[in-house]
């Protein structure tokens, strides 16, 4: 009983990460929505922004050329969580200086977000 118990919770642990990256949670979907923007995946885009987030990225996609990497090399520098608000700071191969995420949860699934003139990131 107890190796199952133990096994399980291992399960659990590898199952909140993303295989590939390690990373879970708001960062994440924060690297999933950057990838996308730059493949400009929009699909993808789509159904991990909330809806003003994503007519905010569709009116910016057509600057840039898509540009697919074997490895956007996204890292998390700070991430914050508050209740249902998130707050990803991070660096990328397509970006020389870092870009920082606001994600909401809705229907427990983080969303990228528009980040209005008053909002502040925590860090």
């Amino acid at each position: 009983m107890k190796k199952f118990v133990v096994l399980s919770l291992i399960a659990l642990l590898l199952s909140c990460a993303d295989s590939k990256t390690k990373i879970s949670g708001p960062s994440a979907t924060a690297q999933i929505v950057i990838e996308s923007f730059y493949e400009k995946d929009e699909e993808t885009l789509k159904a991990n922004s909330t809806p003003q987030a994503y007519s905010n990225y569709m009116n910016t996609i057509n600057m840039f050329n898509a540009t697919v990497k074997d490895d956007s090399n996204f890292t998390v520098l700070q991430d914050t969580i508050m209740g249902d608000v998130a707050w990803v700071k991070y660096t990328t191969a397509y970006d020389k200086t870092p870009g920082v995420f606001k994600l909401v949860k809705q229907d427990g699934k983080w969303l990228a977000t528009a980040r209005g003139s008053k909002d502040k990131a925590p860090f």
